[in-house]
């Protein structure tokens, strides 16, 4: 039984066209299905019981849209380098750069604008800040050209990007996160970089190796040991985190949350195979959306109502 979903219909839009149409591509082309990964960025805000603090949520949401734009600046950036491969993958060669309905130079001049634009402006707010995006796109940029072709570094890449939002939501607020919550986020973004290289494996079958060379070297049986190590370090962690990060021990009622929320993602990685793409699970599978949101009220009520510092 093949693992492969029908290609989607190929674009009806004819390629070229004006300045609307241009920018529509453009956005396209950054990714905003992805965006909601950037919502890492305002754990901060949260954990540090910051939410009554105007200026602090303000802040927050600046840091939340400069990491959008950055992000869609490496993803301009992946699409520019893997255009020739792209065009070859069974769902990649609809997106506007590989179909031909945005041009290359206009892509890598707009990228260029909203790379630089966003550092200057954030600099304006927190240098320490800029440096996280400044950081951010030297990793992608690093992984674009090395990383994604060295076996498990590959992987290190995408959570390294995870660890820069959660530090730049700290640093934009000025003040420091537990070294638990870094811990989670690593661990946690790991489980998702390992459930997206099973699931390319899986789908393009025969062919990964060839559209991404480092594919060849994992196996399914091996990315799935891998992930059953690192989601059982993610539940010890954040249940560690949650008894020594605080004095009341209160956060420990969040745990089921935890558990569900990692339980669920497994299930839709390993019997659904859709770890292809994880911002698109958190915004399509209820029970997952509705996890969180529990998950982030009652954090926000145990940590704002009774265990005050």
């Amino acid at each position: 039984m093949t693992l492969t979903a029908p290609p989607p219909a190929a674009p009806q839009t004819p390629v070229g066209g004006g300045a609307l149409q241009t920018l529509r591509y453009l956005l396209l082309a950054m990714r905003p299905k992805q965006w909601s990964k950037n919502g890492v960025v305002f754990v901060a805000v949260i954990f540090a019981r910051r939410l009554s603090d105007p200026r602090d949520v303000a802040l927050g949401v600046l840091g939340i849209f400069f990491f959008c734009l950055v992000s869609g600046v490496v993803y301009l950036i992946n699409d520019l380098v893997d255009l020739e491969k792209d065009r070859q993958h069974p769902y990649k060669r609809y997106r506007p750069l590989p179909s031909g309905r945005l041009q290359p130079r206009t892509a890598a001049i707009a990228a260029a604008l909203i790379g630089v634009g966003s550092v200057a402006l954030s600099a304006a707010l927190s240098p320490l800040f800029a440096l996280a995006l400044v950081a951010y796109i030297a990793l992608n940029l690093l992984y674009s050209f090395y990383l994604k072709h060295v076996v498990l570094l590959d992987v290190f890449g995408i959570a390294g990007g995870f660890l820069l939002r959660a530090a730049g939501g700290a640093w934009i607020i000025g003040v420091e996160i537990s070294a638990w919550l870094y811990l989670c986020t690593l661990l946690g973004s790991l489980v998702i970089g390992l459930g997206k290289r099973r699931h390319e494996l899986l789908v393009l079958e025969g062919s990964a190796a060839t559209h991404r060379k480092i594919l060849g070297e994992y196996t399914a049986e091996f990315l799935e040991e891998l992930i059953s190590i690192v989601s059982s370090a993610l539940l010890v962690s954040y249940a560690l985190y949650t008894y020594f990060a605080y004095r009341s021990h209160a956060m420990m009622a969040t745990i089921p949350f935890a558990v569900y929320g990692i339980f669920r993602y497994l299930f839709l990685v390993h019997l659904k195979n859709e770890g292809g793409a994880p911002e698109e699970i958190l915004l399509r599978d209820r029970p997952i959306l509705l996890d969180i949101v529990l998950w982030v009220l009652s954090s926000g009520v145990i940590l704002y109502f009774f265990d005050k510092p």
